[in-house]
């Protein structure tokens, strides 16, 4: 028998029979030193265990515990241990300990992906139209700033304009004077490539020039512009906002729309024009010489050819767009460079997630020019 200060365990053995008696306190501070003598109970193979709790006088959950962990250590060895003799008092505890235990499991929810799918696809649509909201916010916002500088013209600032332009456009000059070569290049010989089969190759020159006038030289600066210049927009704008520049102005009572938003703007709207001015001829320049080495047709004979290919609406429909590319372009930019949250990785987040957005929207206004121009036999 091991005695603990209030408790007891009295263990009786008998053939085929065991009986273990609990008695006095079985509590905190007891279990302790009776939880050693409860371990160290190992019946014969075969016998039924029998726990009379009767003379149990005071018990809490960790006595209760320790008890039923006898009982469930016995059972899970094969042997008949049962728990008899518990006092209406303690039943309601012993009873809890019971019900934790034999308490089902969770079960794991099936993966159903045509579930998942919707719900993915509600999600997104989700936040396609909040965002789709908070931008439409921001061209208000846009809109109002424009009429307050219309009103008072004072209020735009020529310096960071011209140093934005300088940013977006005379730097990025040499990128898209070479890409736009290297098309012009790449495009005269696929033509030539594919035309000399029906004996007219002179037509490269045609396709040449209206595709390049009318939407590559566009739309392929367009999208270096929205990668280059419009990820600098959020990159720059973001850092502020992480910096708390953007709190500082609004605390100071200056708007960050005007100051910040519109020289991007007007920049942007002023240059894009003529960089797409500047790759048409660089592309054009590229596909004369490309035709002088493969088709061996001179320079000349290339320019009477082409004047005779496109007319000036040919011209003047890819520099329309330009300015609504550039607005577009810049809006993006400008918005998730104020929608970065306060860390260095929101910052790269929103940067990558404006030329995303930027190159698409440039191509869905691109083919909504086109059926516009479609529609009205331009």
């Amino acid at each position: 028998m091991a005695v603990a200060e209030q408790g007891a365990l009295d263990i009786k053995r008998g053939t085929g029979q065991w009986l273990v008696v609990a008695t006095g306190v079985w509590d905190i501070s007891t279990v302790p030193m009776l939880d050693d003598t409860v371990r160290k109970i190992a019946p014969e193979t075969g016998s039924k265990v029998r726990i009379d709790m009767s003379g149990i006088d005071k018990m809490d959950s960790a006595g209760a515990w320790v008890l039923f962990r006898l009982r469930q250590r016995l059972q899970d060895h094969g042997f008949d241990a049962e728990i008899e003799g518990i006092r209406p008092e303690h039943a309601g505890l012993f009873g809890h300990i019971i019900a934790g235990h034999d308490s089902p499991a969770i079960e794991k929810p099936k993966f159903r992906p045509i579930l998942h799918m919707l719900d993915h696809l509600g999600r997104a649509t989700f936040e396609v139209a909040s965002e789709a909201r908070d931008m439409l916010n921001f061209f208000g916002a846009i809109c109002v700033a424009v009429g307050h500088v219309l009103v008072h013209p004072r209020r735009i600032k020529i310096v960071p304009v011209v140093s934005q332009m300088q940013q977006v456009g005379l730097n990025a000059l040499p990128i898209i004077g070479l890409l736009s070569f290297l098309i012009g290049i790449v495009l005269a010989f696929q033509g030539a490539d594919q035309l000399r089969r029906f004996g007219a190759e002179i037509y490269t020159v045609n396709l040449l020039g209206v595709s390049f006038l009318r939407e590559i030289g566009i739309l392929m600066t367009a999208i270096i512009i929205a990668g280059r210049s419009g990820s600098a927009f959020t990159a720059q704008i973001g850092t502020m906002k992480v910096n708390q520049e953007i709190d500082a102005m609004s605390a100071l009572g200056l708007s960050p729309i005007q100051l910040l938003v519109l020289p991007r703007i007007m920049a942007l709207s002023l240059a894009l024009p003529l960089l797409g001015f500047y790759s048409d001829i660089l592309g054009l320049v590229g596909g004369a010489i490309m035709s002088m080495f493969v088709l061996d047709i001179s320079v000349t004979r290339f320019v009477e050819q082409l004047n005779g290919a496109v007319d000036m609406w040919t011209f003047w429909i890819g520099i329309i767009k330009a300015p609504f590319f550039a607005f577009v372009i810049a809006m993006i930019g400008c918005f998730n460079g104020l929608r970065v949250e306060g860390s260095a990785e929101s910052v790269g987040i929103m940067t990558t997630k404006a030329v995303v957005q930027a190159i698409f929207l440039v191509i869905v206004l691109d083919a909504g020019f086109s059926i516009l121009f479609s529609y009205l036999k331009i």
